[in-house]
């Protein structure tokens, strides 16, 4: 009953301490000479490259698909998908498997850095490009230290129409 009476008792402007303490994590990756950063929560495992099944007549940006523990896992080449140019796959050449609204779904990345968390002062908004770039897919920017993160909304990216790959019966 104690226990019960504490928690009615906060007040909302300790709620609002404890909201502005909450950091974002973000998993890093890179893509060129560009770090871009995904919710860490959106993240299942991380692979090294291996071998993908090409599936006919799919875009270009989606490499293939790979059997993980028996899930058919589409793979979507994030350098293809942005624009970047072909990459050379090597040793640090990697899968990010990621649980996206249910789906997993598999993305393609020259390497990851690390796992981040930035306070809400390290969150910038993306700014406007008007119609020149697409930004439709990035949440904001982080930055750390002298670095600059392009963080992605990678639901909102993996559930466009240009990708397919939530609504679509990707199976």
């Amino acid at each position: 009953m104690s226990q019960i009476q504490s928690v009615a008792t906060v007040s909302p402007s300790s709620i609002e301490s404890v909201k502005s303490e909450v950091t974002n994590e973000f998993l890093t990756f890179r893509l060129g000479a560009e770090e871009y950063g995904v919710d860490i929560l959106k993240v299942q495992e991380i692979r090294g490259y291996d071998a993908i099944t090409q599936i006919a007549n799919a875009p270009v940006f989606v490499k293939g698909v790979i059997n993980l523990r028996g899930v058919i896992v589409p793979i979507v080449d994030m350098r293809i998908k942005f624009g970047l140019g072909e990459a050379e796959y090597d040793q640090f050449t990697v899968v990010i498997i990621l649980n996206v609204a249910g789906r997993v779904v598999g993305i393609v990345v020259d390497a990851v850095s690390d796992v981040i968390s930035l306070e809400q002062e390290q969150l910038r908004p993306t700014p406007g490009m008007g119609s020149i770039i697409d930004t439709e897919y990035i949440m904001g920017l982080g930055t750390l230290d002298e670095r600059m993160l392009i963080l992605i909304d990678i639901e909102k990216l993996m559930a466009s129409s240009a990708m397919g790959l939530i609504e679509s019966g990707f199976n």
